[in-house]
């Protein structure tokens, strides 16, 4: 059985800032408030859309209530479904990276804090679902991401062996859900988060998907795998999904 490779999303594999700002900033004007700017949201992300709502209206000034924020995730899902990759797409080197991981016998899972009901249509639009053995969204389990469960079962949904299983993230929230799930974190520096990644004590930090079999091997982990790749299948919450 082969180790996993547990990916975040937003920040880590794709690029996907300005179709979320977009979408936060159409959602907030329509109900009346300010818009925030680009460079603000970027330190919002990362803990799904609900947060990010909340955020948007502290940025406001505003003392939200669950009350307030329904509405606004529905109309906030509603309008990112159908612009959700506008703009978004893979940051350099990351299909390279996933066609290496594949071929030398790596199980690839995605764990986001990203709804499924989003996450696996990004996936598709962007034609990168089929990489995966196992897709996890912010709600396929009672709870996300930083514990450790919704980690733990993207490794155990793709068929992999948790021992040697490795976290690639962006942020806070990805390297102390790893932590919790007792593997290695590699942290990428060029996501969203309002601390510089290298602050927060990941055990590895790449600028490039391109360093990233580097960083594996200085875990002890690398290339050594010999399983057979498999045809591009991906699942989410347990179905079997093809590209």
């Amino acid at each position: 059985m082969s180790p996993a490779l547990v990916f975040d999303l937003d920040g880590t594999l794709v690029s996907s800032v300005e179709d979320l700002t977009r979408t936060l900033n159409v959602v907030l004007d329509r109900a009346g408030y300010g818009m925030v700017p680009p460079a603000d949201v970027l330190n919002m992300v990362g803990m799904g859309a609900k947060v990010l709502l909340q955020r948007g209206l502290e940025a406001n000034g505003v003392a939200w209530t669950d009350d307030m924020i329904a509405p606004l995730f529905e109309d906030f899902l509603s309008y990112y479904a159908a612009h959700i990759a506008d703009y978004t797409r893979p940051f350099p080197g990351v299909i390279a990276a996933l066609e290496k991981f594949r071929a030398e016998g790596w199980k690839l899972a995605v764990c986001t804090n990203k709804a499924e009901r989003l996450t696996l249509p990004l996936l598709q639009a962007l034609d990168l679902d089929g990489y995966f053995d196992a897709i996890v969204g912010g709600d396929t389990f009672p709870v996300s991401k930083p514990h450790a469960d919704p980690v733990l079962g993207a490794i155990d949904r793709a068929g992999a062996r948790r021992d040697g299983s490795v976290m690639i993230g962006d942020s806070v929230t990805d390297i102390k859900a790893a932590r919790a799930a007792g593997i290695p974190v590699i942290a990428v520096d060029f996501g969203y988060t309002p601390v510089p990644v290298t602050e927060l004590g990941p055990d590895k930090v790449i600028s490039h998907f391109d360093e990233l079999p580097e960083a594996l091997e200085g875990l002890g982990l690398g290339n050594e795998l010999a399983t057979p790749s498999k045809p591009r299948v991906g699942t989410i919450a347990g179905d079997s999904l093809r590209s």
